[in-house]
This record gives C-alpha cells, structure tokens and sequence, in this order.
C-alpha cells in the first residue's frame, strides 16, 4: 500500500512539474497543449463548412476526450481543485466536454476552447520561453499581445455571430460568412448585404463595432509606436524602455537589459 501511495504521488508530481516545471519537457509539453488549442480553433471553424458530416462527429469526439483528459490532469495536479473548476479557463472547459461529447446538451460551444489558448499566451512562463526561443519575440512582444487580442475577440465574435444566426439567416451559412460580418462591422464599412436579424442580433452588431473599433486603435497603436521592450528597472520600477535603451529615462538607472543575442 505504502508503494502503490508513493507511485500515486510520485506521478501526480511529474505531471504537475508538466504545467509548472522548467525542464526541456516540460516546455514541451506546454507549446504541445498550445498547439493542440489552435489546431482545435481551426477545426471548428472548418467543420461549419461540414455540417451533418460523421467525420466532423467522430472528430468531435476524438478532440472532446483531449479535452477531457487533459481537464482531468489539471484537476488531480492542482493545488487548489475548486479555484480552478470555476476559473474562466475551468468553466469553458466544461462547456467545450459537453459542446464536443454531448452536442444535444452543449451545441457548437466548443469555440470557448479559444479562452484556454488566449490564457496559455498569457501565461509568465509561455512568454518567457518565446522571450527565449523565438527570436525577434522580445522587440514585438507588445505587438503580438495585442494582436492575440484582436484575433481572439474577432474569433470569439465571429463564434457567437455564427452560432446565433446560422439556424435562422440565410446569409450566414459557415464561418467565412460570419467572419465577413465581424470584420466588416468591426471596421465599420458596412456594406449591407449581411445583417443579423432581430433585435438581438442588431445588439450584438452594435457591441462588436463599440469593443472592436477601440482593439483595432489600440492594435495600430502598438504597431506603428516605437518597439519597447519589457524590463523591470530594480530601482523606479518602470516596465517598458526602448529596445537599445542603456539607462531608465525616469530614474537614470542602468538597466542591464540582455540583448535577443546574450538569451
């Protein structure tokens, strides 16, 4: 009993280091579940090209007991059980199980699965490893942050768009068709040869061009603003500098920032 308690514990360790640790597998394993998360977000936006299909069912399946099994990994690993089941990353979760095992109860909600993604591009850890991996990372960091950012809302929108109108418009028949309609109201461009219908629906587009129009100045922004880099002065405490920048130009610190080459 003693060994059985003590393998028990000792794989409940290794697959905890898995989420938290710092070794080559374990940043592995993390790019893995990324991964696994945009291969996922394509899927569905592809299978509403599908509709009815039995390869998309038996797909539906196969991704919603990924879910599923990695879901159950972070709830036996983690410190606090209840903390993460009513997270927002934790509840999509249970949505997407149901979206993709039992689609008569949760249709088509397995886009939520973009909320874990979006989190796991925040993540410390994540970040510092495409600070070290990727090169060129570090001078765009803020660029990608908030393109991720924008793609997310634009995904999630389009989701909610398709979801809400594709039984009842026929001008939205698939993603492509609801994507159109996200962007072309986002930007404002209204061309007219799609709208929502109901009073629902023309709420929706009014939220989409309110959130979106400001992502897109904040995104253009960033963009077109001189590169900053992330780094903490140990004395003032001023986060972003220039990326050549020797001292902090609130306090005269030198800051030691490592150059992409030193990482």
């Amino acid at each position: 009993m003693a060994a059985d308690g003590s393998l028990w514990r000792g794989s409940r360790a290794k697959i905890r280091d898995l989420y938290e640790g710092t070794s080559r597998s374990s940043v592995r394993f993390r790019y893995a579940l990324l991964a696994f998360d945009l291969v996922m977000i394509v899927f569905i936006a592809v299978s509403s090209f599908f509709p009815g299909s039995a390869t998309v069912e038996v797909l539906d399946a196969v991704f919603g007991l990924g879910v599923l099994a990695e879901f159950a990994a972070r709830m036996w690993t983690t410190r606090s059980v209840r903390g993460e089941l009513f997270s927002p990353a934790g509840i999509a979760d249970i949505i997407v199980i149901f979206s993709l095992l039992a689609p008569l109860v949760g249709e088509n909600l397995a886009f939520l699965r973009a909320v874990r993604a979006f989190r796991a591009l925040r993540s410390y850890r994540l970040i510092e490893r495409l600070r070290h991996d990727v090169p060129g990372f570090r001078r765009s960091e803020n660029v990608v942050l908030a393109a991720s950012h924008l793609g997310l809302f634009i995904f999630v929108m389009t989701a909610v768009v398709y979801e809400s109108q594709h039984h009842s418009n026929p001008a939205i028949n698939n993603y492509a068709d609801a994507l159109y309609f996200t962007v072309t109201t986002l930007t404002t461009t209204g061309f007219g040869d799609i709208t929502l219908q109901g009073s629902w629906g023309r709420l929706l587009a009014v939220l989409i061009m309110i959130f979106g129009v400001s992502l897109f100045l904040n995104l253009v922004r960033e963009i077109f603003r001189a590169p900053k880099v992330n780094w903490r002065c140990r004395n003032c405490g001023l986060i972003q500098h220039d990326a050549d920048a020797i001292h902090c130009k609130h306090c005269g610190r030198i800051l030691h920032m490592p150059h992409e080459s030193d990482v």
